[in-house]
């Protein structure tokens, strides 16, 4: 294995590992924020989930993006 192949090895791990752990990240900020305003305004219940769900959706989208490319690098070095 040639020193770029393994650079380029190392870098998609180190890219997948970013993206999960960001994608935890947001979820917990998102899971937060949600509790904490629906323990304040319990009656708002049902937006604030929804705003949360589309949150979290869109947050998996740009992880789940992530994991791709780092993939894609995996098997172009290959």
């Amino acid at each position: 294995m040639e020193i770029g192949q393994g650079l380029a090895l190392m870098g998609a791990v180190i890219g997948a590992g970013l993206a999960v752990v960001g994608v935890g990240v947001g979820i917990g900020n998102i899971g937060r924020g949600a509790t904490e305003g629906i323990s304040r305004q319990p009656e708002a219940m049902g937006k604030i989930q929804t705003a949360m769900l589309i949150a979290a959706v869109l947050i998996e989208g740009v992880g789940l993006f992530g994991l791709v490319i780092a993939i894609l690098v995996l098997f172009k070095v290959k």
